[in-house]
């Protein structure tokens, strides 16, 4: 018998149904074109400037939302009572780009394996796979992900199949207290950060 990760069907969760939904996934897939942006259309130091007053803004905007208790079209209604997944998301993509503001060879692998690796493992647990196959699949998803990368930007082959582990396992914990939108980025930046003086 299959065991179901996820016991809540996040349709259900979301403010506005399918829609809601739709939306919600739409805005994550839409993250993996931030790197084009940041690295294509703006000189560096221009950037970290931009990238820094985004941050604020979203850390301003989303204390505001969480003082009305409200959770908006496509957030989850419990959000409206703890930070959102989006705000973490923004905060941990602002963080990404502030740290390696040079390094787009791990910065697109990081921020796309985020945008697009959340929603395919989510989409694998709403399919009931066991946590296994979810777990083996994203492992792959991902690491095909830093192996394009590789092709386009020489980032190292052989983080790939460590990267694909490395961002699954970041997104498998479960916390009230901070959403996987950035345990997915933050940890993996760490390790990166922690074995760069080696790449």
């Amino acid at each position: 018998m299959s065991t179901q990760v996820e016991l809540t069907d996040p349709v259900e969760l979301s403010v506005g149904g399918i829609w809601g939904h739709m939306t919600r996934r739409t805005i994550h897939l839409a993250m993996g074109g931030f790197p084009f942006l940041f690295f294509y259309l703006h000189d560096s130091a221009e950037a970290q400037k931009i990238v820094s007053a985004i941050v604020i803004f979203a850390i301003i905007a989303e204390t505001i939302r969480l003082k009305l208790g409200v959770a908006v079209f496509g957030q989850r209604h419990y959000e409206s009572k703890q930070v959102s997944a989006l705000a973490w998301g923004a905060l941990a993509i602002g963080i990404t780009f502030l740290t390696l503001p040079n390094n787009p060879e791990f910065v697109f692998p990081l921020i796309i394996s985020l945008s697009f690796g959340d929603p395919f493992l989510g989409e694998l647990r709403r399919k009931n796979l066991d946590s296994k196959n979810v777990f083996a699949i994203g492992s792959i998803f991902i690491a095909i992900i830093w192996a394009i990368s590789w092709h386009f930007l020489s980032t190292p082959l052989w983080l790939a199949p460590l990267m694909g582990l490395i961002c699954v396992g970041s997104e498998w914990p479960r916390l009230r207290w901070i959403d996987d939108n950035a345990t997915m980025l933050l940890i993996p930046l760490a390790v990166i950060l922690l074995i760069m003086p080696w790449l």
